[in-house]
Order: C-alpha cells, then sequence, then structure tokens
C-alpha cells in the first residue's frame, strides 16, 4: 500500500489506523468525554486562537529560527537546518502543548493542574503556565529522574509547582505517569491533566499535536524564504513518547516528498536488555489509556526501558508514531547512549550550541541516513542541554 493511500489523522474513535483509542477507568470517563467533546470546539474560537498566538509570540518567543548549521552540513556533506526550539521561553518545545492546555483548562473551568515529567522540561512547562495562570500545579516525576535532572526540580519548584516524587517501579517517566493517573482518579471534577506527549488516551494524542503543529507551520514559511520551496527532504526528530516529532512531522504526513525519521532511544544497545527501542522490542498493547507498541512480556506486563535521557525512558510509543512506523510513512532509526553523548559534544563544538540528550538522539542519527549533498534536512532541536551537563560531563566515551 502506497503512503498516499493511507489516513495519518486521527479518526472519530480516536485510532491512527489499529493505534489510539480511549481505554480508561469509568471514574474517568466523565472527564476525558468533556475533554473530547469540547477541545477542538475551544481551540477553533477566535477568542482562544488568539490568546493562544498572542502568548506563543509574546512570551513562548516564537517563530523560533530555522538556522542553517553551516559546519554541521560540511561535516556531513549536505545541508543541514536545526529548527530552534531550544530557543523557546524553558528551553524546549514542551512550552508550546502547555499553553495551549492551560488555556483549554481555564476555559473548561479547572481549577488545578496535574502533570507527569521526565527529562523535566514538561514539568517546568506547566510550571510556568500554571503561575502565569494562577492554578495550583502537582508535577510527579520518578526519582530517578528527580536526582538526575535536579536543575529542573528546582526550576519547578521556584515556579511555585509542587514536585511529588515517584519511588515505584523504575522511579522514571512510566511511573509518573501511572501516578497522576491516579491523582487524576482522585480528583477527577477540579483537576485537568496536562499530558506531555502524545500519548494517553483520546483526545489527548490529537491535542497535543495539534498543539505542536506550529513547528512544522513555521518550518514551511522560513524553508520558502530560504530555499524557495516549503518543504525539506528529511526531516529528523527524536521520539520517545513524540511531541516534537508530531509537531515537526504534522504538516507534511501527507507528503510523500518528505522522509520522516523518528529516532528513538537505543540505550546500551537494542538487545543489551537496557533499551527503549520501542518500534523494534515493542508489541501491540495498552499504555497509559491507548493502544500502541509498548515493551512488554509475553504476558502484558511492562519491559522497564533505559535511555540516558530522561525524555526517551518510555517503554511505549505515542499511537501516531506506532501508525507512521507500522506503515512505512516513518523511518525508525535507534541511537546507542554513547552515540548521543557522541553528538553533544559534536554540535556544541561545531556549532555552539548544546543540545538536550533528548535531541542529541536525533542529531546522533544523521550519520545513518545516507543523506546526499543536494538534500535539505531539517533537524527539530528540542531543547538545551543545561539541563544534562552533569551527566553529559561525567559520561566517559
Amino acid at each position: 500500500m502506497i503512503a498516499e493511500q493511507i489516513n495519518y489523522q486521527v479518526n472519530k474513535l480516536g485510532f491512527y489506523g489499529e493505534f489510539g483509542g480511549s481505554y480508561i477507568p469509568e471514574l474517568l470517563y466523565e472527564n476525558v468525554e468533556q475533554l473530547r467533546k469540547q477541545y477542538l470546539h475551544i481551540m477553533a474560537e477566535p477568542g482562544f486562537e488568539q490568546d493562544y498566538n498572542a502568548l506563543l509570540k509574546d512570551y513562548v518567543g516564537r517563530p523560533t529560527p530555522l538556522y542553517f548549521a553551516e559546519r554541521l552540513s560540511s561535516y556531513f556533506q549536505t545541508n543541514i537546518y536545526l529548527k530552534r526550539e531550544d530557543l523557546c521561553h524553558t528551553g524546549a518545545h514542551k512550552i508550546n502543548n502547555t499553553i495551549g492546555q492551560i488555556l483549554l483548562a481555564k476555559r473548561l473551568g479547572k481549577t488545578r493542574i496535574i502533570a507527569e515529567t521526565g527529562a523535566g522540561q514538561h514539568g517546568v512547562a506547566t510550571a510556568t503556565v500554571c503561575a502565569l495562570a494562577g492554578l495550583e500545579c502537582i508535577i510527579y516525576m520518578g526519582a530517578k529522574d528527580v536526582e538526575r535532572q535536579a536543575p529542573n526540580v528546582a526550576r519547578m519548584k521556584l515556579l511555585g509547582a509542587r514536585v511529588e516524587p515517584v519511588y515505584s517501579g523504575s522511579q522514571t517517566l512510566k511511573d509518573a505517569t501511572n501516578e497522576a493517573i491516579r491523582d487524576w482518579i482522585n480528583h477527577p471534577q477540579q483537576t485537568h491533566y496536562i499530558i506531555g506527549s502524545v500519548v494517553g488516551p483520546h483526545p489527548y494524542p490529537d491535542m497535543v499535536a495539534r498543539f505542536q503543529s506550529v513547528i512544522s507551520q513555521e518550518i514551511q514559511a522560513q524553508l520558502l524564504s530560504k530555499i524557495c520551496r516549503n518543504y525539506p527532504d528529511v526531516i529528523v526528530a527524536c521520539v520517545g513518547g513524540g511531541s516534537n516529532a508530531a509537531g515537526a512531522f504534522y504538516h507534511y504526513l501527507e507528503n510523500s516528498k518528505v522522509k520522516l525519521v523518528a529516532v528513538e532511544a537505543a540505550g546500551r544497545g537494542i538487545n543489551s536488555g537496557a533499551s527503549a527501542a520501542t518500534s523494534v522490542l515493542g508489541t501491540k498493547g495498552i499504555i497509559h489509556g491507548s493502544k500502541t507498541l509498548l515493551m512488554q512480556t509475553k504476558d502484558g506486563q511492562i519491559i522497564e526501558p533505559h535511555s540516558i535521557s530522561a525524555g526517551l525512558d518510555y517503554p511505549g510509543i505515542g499511537p501516531l508514531h506506532a501508525h507512521l512506523i507500522e506503515t512505512g510513512r516513518a523511518k525508525a532509526v535507534h541511537v546507542r547512549d554513547e552515540e548521543a553523548i557522541g553528538a553533544v559534544h559534536q554540535l556544541s563544538r561545531l556549532e555552539g550550541i548544546i543540545p538536550a540528550l533528548e535531541t542529541a538522539h536525533a542529531l546522533a542519527a544523521l550519520k545513518y541516513l545516507d543523506l546526499k549533498p543536494h538534500q535539505v534536512v531539517v533537524v527539530n532541536l528540542s531543547g538545551r542541554g543545561d539541563k544534562d551537563l552533569d551527566q553529559i560531563l561525567s559520561y566517559k566515551l
């Protein structure tokens, strides 16, 4: 089946092909249904669009630059542009989504915000918009991630959020999400859960992708100005749950001229037992409210993932990305911990830009893509590396 015949948008039931849906406890049904019935209507309201776009411009700092990385391009003998999401307020793309969701939550009459976070960037972005809106904010974060992402924990607390360490399971992103869902079940009426990626029950994957689609919308206009066409040959983005990739891919999903590359964390190696390469190691199942690909045993128990990057340390993948990879629309590439560290050093030395460890996986994948001198490649530089400096500098290559 050729790519043009496949629908890449979510259907009315919340599925991308066979992935997605809404598998939730009965206690959350009313809350999720309220969101499902109203999110598109609210997002289409002129007042909402005006408020959202004004905050993106004046608060977040959009549009972010599309930077031609001359020395990196010379190294790979191609034309590489970096979409500088690291220059957003709070240092990553996550703010695009939290701005949208806080405006939506206020229109739904919610007074309490919860969120999960791994690398801490979504937690910081959520704490930021809660401070802006004057709403209570509780952030769930795996205890392991609290330790390795201490700078972001400090930022969240300074912004007024309550950070709840999670000590169950692997003490990482999966477990933080579990605790956030438990909280939501116990406080369904007044609480809005700001999910940080294109995961969870419908409508979250679609809603988050729509808020992040500003990335590819800007890429279109910026490329038209720079190269006189609005599309690249290749777009590369890292994928854990996959919100930055969903945003970078969004306006190119139906354009078969654009190769989409989703880069997952191979950890210590795909077959090492310490990996987060879901598209290879995963099978179809349900996690956190949606059907997708996830790492699990034969009897359905979650296999703990591993990545040096807290934001990619997740046993599943967003249902949109599962659909894109399974249908062949996106190519999955897998990058090991040491390759990501090497990419941090390379970009820092060649371009004077220190990327987040998540983003470094996308950069490390360039060597696997058989790039040609005439091609135009966009790498979504999803976040900056300040939060990861201790890990980066202590890692022995």
